[in-house]
């Protein structure tokens, strides 16, 4: 599969301005999302997935849109498990209910990237190691074990380690100035929980990534189809939340 790079210009860029777009309806109106609002949302999300699959038929043939589609469907399965996870990364952070759409967006959208940075790595392991998949195979038995042994345990989103290590060299503060990322107090600049609580999702789902990344390398070997899969499915994600 060779994909252009005008077409990876033009994916990354569609994919910044639906998430812009996301973002400015979002901000516009900061409201708690109902059944009946989140239903349409999560329609139109899987409605762009099949365009996008579509598109991928029409250009590449039926073997790589049945790929993509094979991956998005196993990373949206996947992702679902990690609503639960920010439900108690959002409780923890006693985030406003009118805000957490736009935490999980901005969370989201942090994921996407760290996410990224972890296709091409895995990507790049793929062509040059023949024993990569032997790799990953270990690593989602290693994940089921622990999954299995941690049965019933709830995640503690204070043991996330880039948010212990931010709170004990920045200056944070507990209490939310509406939307606002930092604040000055008392002559200093102090880190509010919005950000804390962005990076805590972004982070935290990477752990989840670890095992599904290698489940849809598993379903295709090629980079572009592994990350528009991964996109998807994280798009999509945070309608599931209301």
């Amino acid at each position: 599969m060779n994909v252009p790079t005008w077409m990876w210009i033009a994916t990354i860029g569609g994919l910044v301005g639906i998430i812009a777009l996301d973002l400015v309806l979002v901000d516009s109106r900061p409201h708690v999302f109902g059944p009946r609002e989140a239903t349409r949302w999560v329609i139109f999300y899987i409605a762009l997935a099949l365009v996008f699959a579509a598109f991928i038929f029409w250009y590449f043939g039926a073997t790589y849109a049945g790929q993509f589609l094979a991956g998005y469907i196993t990373e949206y399965s996947l992702s679902v498990d990690n609503l639960f996870v920010f439900m108690v990364i959002l409780s923890a952070f006693a985030v406003p209910a009118e805000h957490r759409h736009r935490v999980l967006l901005v969370g989201i959208v942090i994921a996407l990237i760290l996410r990224g940075i972890l296709i091409i790595i895995g990507a790049e392991a793929i062509a040059r190691f023949a024993g990569t998949f032997f790799l990953f195979g270990a690593l989602l038995l290693y994940t089921a074990v622990k999954v299995w042994r941690s049965h019933g345990e709830e995640p503690d989103p204070e043991g996330n380690a880039l948010i212990r290590w931010l709170e004990k060299r920045v200056p944070t503060t507990r209490e939310y100035h509406g939307t606002r990322l930092t604040v000055r107090l008392d002559g200093k600049r102090h880190v509010t929980p919005m950000l804390l609580v962005m990076l805590a999702i972004g982070t935290t789902d990477l752990l989840f990534a670890v095992d599904s990344i290698p489940a849809v390398f598993g379903l295709t070997k090629e980079a572009y189809l592994v990350f528009t899969a991964n996109a998807f499915a994280l798009m999509g994600l945070r309608q599931l939340f209301f």
